[in-house]
């Protein structure tokens, strides 16, 4: 997965500056160009929220007009609903080839199984920055005014979620349907928080007992933590 900057420094950027392009028609290279736009916006979303975010700063940090925006978007929101569709779609799409791939080995699912298949796609992002922007985006969602934050989501997610409590279901043949959906809600909630650099950690435990960049330590708590969960009575 590639996952490129959006800064006034990239190669799109100088190339915009070297052609004089500054206009809302189609430029050469518009695909690098609606990327360098989705980057920006990325970071931005992520720090400031979509309230707190202008198209003139997101504009200003793509080194692009606001009429190339609208050109490419058609409006803030639908300039947010791209840059949380282009990364959550991946997520999803390999959270269901992971199942997949589960329920095609021999044996019972088993619980932990489940849940890492759910939680690395997503923890593969953490590796750069602008997948840790990605994280922090994901997390706010939640903050986000229905209006906003409920059919993303949803749009994103729905499908693939439903397969994990099916899953879930499956593993735990005796859980009630209502626990199997809260239990996914939980694991959710545990992993947007355990992977979108809260910075908790680095507070709380004393100097040099946390690693930050220790990813396997990470998805080894959180699973532990979660499939201990999902097993409770």
């Amino acid at each position: 997965m590639k996952l490129v900057s959006g800064r006034r420094g990239t190669p799109a950027a100088k190339t915009r500056r070297k052609t004089g392009q500054k206009g809302p028609g189609r430029p050469e290279g518009t695909s690098v160009v609606r990327d360098d736009i989705l980057d920006a916006a990325e970071e931005l979303f992520a720090n400031l929220g979509y309230a707190g975010t202008t198209l003139r700063e997101i504009a200003d940090s793509a080194n692009v007009t606001q009429a190339l925006i609208n050109y490419y978007f058609g409006s803030k929101y639908g300039l947010f609903e791209a840059v949380f569709m282009r990364r959550s779609q991946i997520i999803a799409q390999q959270r269901m080839d992971n199942l997949a791939r589960l329920y095609a080995k021999p044996g019972k699912l088993k619980v932990r199984d489940i849940v890492q298949a759910f939680l690395m796609p997503t923890l593969a992002f953490r590796s750069t920055p602008e997948g840790r922007s990605f994280l922090r985006l994901q997390a706010r969602l939640h903050t986000e005014p229905p209006q906003i934050s409920y059919k993303l989501r949803t749009d994103a997610y729905g499908t693939s979620t439903r397969q994990y409590v099916d899953a879930l279901r499956n593993a735990l043949p005796n859980l009630p349907e209502l626990d199997a959906y809260w239990r996914v809600t939980l694991m959710v909630g545990t992993y947007l928080y355990a992977f979108s650099d809260t910075h908790r950690m680095e507070e709380m435990a004393p100097p040099g007992l946390y690693d930050p960049d220790d990813t396997d330590s990470l998805i080894d708590q959180v699973t532990r933590f979660v499939t201990g969960g999902m097993q409770a009575p």
